[in-house]
């Protein structure tokens, strides 16, 4: 017999280049559909059926349940979608995932198809330099690797046969009774919370039945605990998320952990007696994949119809369970887990960010005028100097966010928005640095006990009036921007004329140059909105 660290480098180094195809497939499969997905994903709203729907095909695509969750925990942590929508994307997605391994059950010759695979992929890959056929390319080596880490783990585990030790080790684990079941489940759970694949683990547990190392009775129990520890991505995503992204985690494990629990008591009586009758010549011949495979189908499905009609009742319990902080928002550091498993994705939860920069900017144009206006301070200026803070904040988040998804493999189209969202949450932060310093110019006025004179203060307002006119136009990419910027322009540059007319004759130097730091902040915040008019087509990307 093969030494043990031969069999353990064998089965590791296959496992290791299965779960690293299914990550090149996934990713491939993601770049390649660009944009596609994250608006495919956001058609699951509505209707129940079509959330579910939604998660089967998403699935499909990303070939990953974990993957999905993620997205969903990211999507409901941005407010992109309701719980309720998630729950029901979440029972197809658990659903969607035994497509892998029926795949695997139906390869005829994993390492022929893993070969053919890799090599078409290979063709589709290296020549291209880029779009979706050097992604697609990339899906396929993806693909090669898996099947190429199947064939490779099913001859490592073939000489354990050949040793005592380990085979009474793996008998010990046989499900012969109720306990034994669970105890199987848990140790599956564990190991696929370990590896973050329950696919592979399925995989994993069939090649050891196929190879008469464990009975078809503990590769069934097996399944429930793979479904329970796949969720563990999930709550990974939710560290340092909101309390709406809890509840998307805990709903994923749940379902999984409440299916699990409920068909556990039916593998031995029910269950395992329903796939020997059905599949009597796989079983009798060793071939337990396929049986194994329309077992796990079974069960999500199963699960599914269980947990369907319970969606509003479910998001009641998760409610009451992690009750929600008042004004909690959500802070890109805490979608790293989304930032990894779909760089894609996550540049539409950053562009949300920098929808809010452009909502805040035009709600701080609205919020200035009152203090411009007003004779006295009533506690505008410390609201309207707190959200520039913000903005700051929010302008580093995003910039790094995006910094560290860039290196990760995307399209193109998607590199552009990304570059040009931090090009645009410069443009807003430096816009709302514009806005803090008109409101600490006319705060020093006050703060000298006087006040800007009523000549003065009309053709401040006329000039914040036109400013507050052309952003929203820069930002809404609405109208003729020129004529506007001009008809601005030559605003601040009277009012400046005039202002400087009024040194030497009287006027105090503090409201002179208060007036004169205002009119230049404007003249900023003009820049600034025609430097926002360019690249304010992200705002209306989904």
């Amino acid at each position: 017999m093969q030494g043990i660290w031969t069999i353990i480098a064998t089965v590791g180094g296959g496992l290791g280049l299965f779960l690293l195809g299914m990550r090149h497939l996934s990713d491939g499969l993601q770049a390649a559909s660009g944009r596609g997905l994250g608006r495919f994903m956001s058609l699951a709203t509505g209707r129940r059926i079509a959330g579910v729907a939604t998660g089967i095909a998403a699935t499909l695509v990303v070939q990953s349940s974990s993957i999905v969750a993620v997205v969903l925990v990211g999507f409901v942590t941005s407010r992109l979608m309701k719980l309720s929508e998630a729950i029901t994307v979440l029972i197809g997605a658990n659903i969607g995932t035994t497509f892998t391994v029926w795949l695997m059950a139906f390869a005829p010759s994993p390492e022929t198809l893993g070969l053919s695979a890799f090599t078409l992929g290979a063709l589709m890959y290296f020549p291209v330099r880029r779009g979706k056929v050097r992604h697609a390319g990339l899906a396929l080596v993806g693909l090669g690797l898996v099947f190429l880490g199947m064939s490779i783990m099913k001859e490592g585990i073939e000489p354990i046969r050949e040793s005592e030790r380990i085979s009474a080790a793996l008998k010990c684990l046989d499900a012969k009774d109720l306990p034994h079941v669970a105890l199987v489940a848990l140790i599956s759970a564990v190991f696929t919370a370990v590896i973050q694949s329950s696919a592979a683990a399925i995989v994993i547990f069939m090649t050891f039945a196929s190879a008469g190392l464990i009975t078809y009775e503990t590769a069934v129990s097996a399944l429930f605990g793979a479904n329970i520890g796949t969720t563990v991505t999930g709550w990974i995503a939710s560290i340092g998320g909101t309390r709406v992204a809890k509840r998307t985690a805990l709903a994923n494990t749940l379902m999984n952990l409440g299916g699990s629990v409920i068909l556990l008591p039916f593998v031995l009586p029910v269950i395992v007696p329903a796939g020997k009758a059905l599949f009597a010549g796989s079983i009798a011949s060793a071939n337990v994949m396929l049986p194994i495979a329309a077992t796990d189908t079974v069960f999500s499905l199963l699960r599914g119809v269980m947990f369907f009609p319970l969606v509003g009742r479910l998001e009641r319990l998760l409610e009451r369970l992690v009750p929600e902080k008042e004004d909690e928002r959500v802070h890109l550091s805490s979608l790293n887990a989304l930032a990894k498993a779909s760089p894609t994705i996550a540049i539409s939860q950053a562009l949300e960010e920098v929808r809010f920069m452009a909502k805040s900017v035009a709600e701080m144009m609205d919020g200035l005028r009152l203090i411009v206006s007003q004779d006295r301070s009533d506690g505008g200026e410390a609201k309207l100097l707190a959200r520039e803070e913000l903005l700051d904040g929010i302008q580093r988040d995003v910039t790094v966010f995006i910094g560290e998804l860039l290196p990760r493999r995307m399209s193109s189209e998607m590199a552009n928005l990304a570059k040009d969202a931090m090009k645009l949450t410069d443009e807003l932060e430096s816009a709302s640095d514009a806005l803090a310093a008109v409101a600490r110019a006319v705060a020093r006025v006050r703060a000298g006990g006087e006040r800007l004179s009523g000549g003065d203060l009309a053709a401040i307002l006329g000039i914040h009036d036109a400013a507050a006119e052309l952003m929203a136009t820069c930002i809404s990419q609405q109208g003729a921007r020129m004529s506007q910027a001009k008809e601005l322009k030559g605003k601040i540059v009277m009012a400046r004329e005039l202002q400087l007319l009024r040194i030497g004759s009287g006027s105090s130097a503090v409201s002179v140059l208060a007036a004169l730091d205002i009119l230049n902040a404007y003249e900023r915040l003009r820049t600034h909105a025609l430097a926002i008019a360019f690249i304010s087509h992200i705002l209306n990307e989904k």
